[in-house]
């Protein structure tokens, strides 16, 4: 079946035998997965690996959250929920708010005050999503939010809901499908540790089913400034340019710990300024516009590679989990910027070619 008609099939039906459905659950959907695996081809040369990049920015939203969310918010729907609420750096706030939009549920967010890229804010405020920021960060949103949810008739969203890796695990899938098989490597971002433990599932799924016959070495990558798996102790102040994964203390911290050691894989740091790199090159060499946080798998592949912790000729996937517009500020302030002229053809012949 072709990506187009692939995209026009809602993701929960298309993996429907691998998903805890019933035919009492709705399907909420927006043509969420069958995003690209993309080949990049001067990365692959200079590193002497063959690399892919998961374009996970071109979900509805712009991110992968879209994948967890519609089943979670399709389950919610099926018992009776009317309202939904998320913690969110920004990515899940706005995949929260498009789909109770779509599921005619009303939405609730609470964000760390100042810490969230504006792409990610202005989504969840047009979908209509009421949006809290608190003086604090991600970790204290999310202790708020599990309260409220304990407390009150409203739908917890987060990846704590086990639903949410259930949708998300359907990248694993997609991955085997476009390769013909698990690829030797998956590199991936880590923020709140749901999605690589979510891919984790997926491929263990897709084994046992006999759709692929191996498992990749599953390598996690954390900001610096926000890697409580490496130093194996809470954050407390996590700081990063890559919001998405600002958070000091991941829910699905044990379980990410386990599928990276279970896969002899790792978990590793990259600094900001790495991140930063391996974002430019993605768009000026690659074409490739990706948010911050998700240019932490390719800066972690390089640096893994530079440490020789590849075989030449290796298979690696690197997740690319949100769209660069997500974050416009960051991609303008990493640009040359724009160079103003007077409406006249010699200034503009004088800027392109000089004297």
């Amino acid at each position: 079946m072709s990506t187009a008609a692939l995209r026009g099939m809602p993701l929960i039906e298309r993996y429907r035998d691998f998903l805890p459905v019933t035919d009492a659950t709705p399907v909420i959907s927006m043509g969420e997965g069958a995003t690209p695996l993309v080949r990049l081809d001067k990365l692959s040369e200079c590193l002497e690996l063959d690399v892919h990049v998961k374009l996970e920015g071109l979900n509805p939203t712009g991110s992968f959250k879209d994948r967890g969310m519609c089943f979670a918010m399709s389950k919610a729907v099926e018992e009776g929920a009317t309202a939904v609420i998320c913690a969110s750096t920004g990515n899940t706030s706005a995949a929260a708010a498009a789909y109770a939009a779509r599921a005619g549920l009303t939405c609730a967010v609470i964000i760390p005050g100042g810490k969230i890229a504006l792409g990610k804010l202005a989504q969840a405020l047009i979908y209509g999503a009421k949006v809290l920021a608190v003086d604090g960060n991600f970790d204290d949103a999310l202790r708020i939010v599990r309260e409220l949810s304990e407390n009150h008739p409203i739908a917890l969203v987060n990846s704590l809901n086990p639903y949410r890796l259930e949708g998300q695990k359907t990248a694993a899938f997609e991955v085997c499908d476009a390769l013909g098989d698990a690829p030797d490597v998956l590199c991936i971002p880590v923020g709140n540790a749901g999605n690589i433990s979510a891919y984790w599932m997926g491929f263990g799924e897709y084994r046992q089913a006999g759709r692929s016959t191996r498992l990749p070495r599953m390598m996690g990558f954390q900001a610096d400034g926000s890697a409580p798996l490496v130093r194996g102790e809470v954050v407390t102040s996590p700081e990063t340019i890559a919001t998405a994964i600002r958070i000091g203390n991941p829910v699905r911290g044990e379980q990410a710990l386990q599928a990276m050691n279970d896969s002899a894989g790792g978990v590793d740091a990259v600094t900001d300024d790495e991140i930063l790199s391996a974002y430019r090159m993605l768009a000026a060499s690659e074409g490739v516009f990706c948010e911050p946080s998700s240019a932490s798998s390719v800066a972690g592949l390089i640096k893994a590679q530079a440490a020789g912790r590849f075989t030449p000729g290796e298979r690696v996937v690197c997740v690319l989990t949100g769209n660069g517009l997500k974050d416009p500020d960051t991609a303008i302030a990493q640009s040359g910027g724009v160079i103003e002229i007077p409406a006249q053809y010699a200034a503009a012949e004088k800027a392109l070619y000089g004297d």
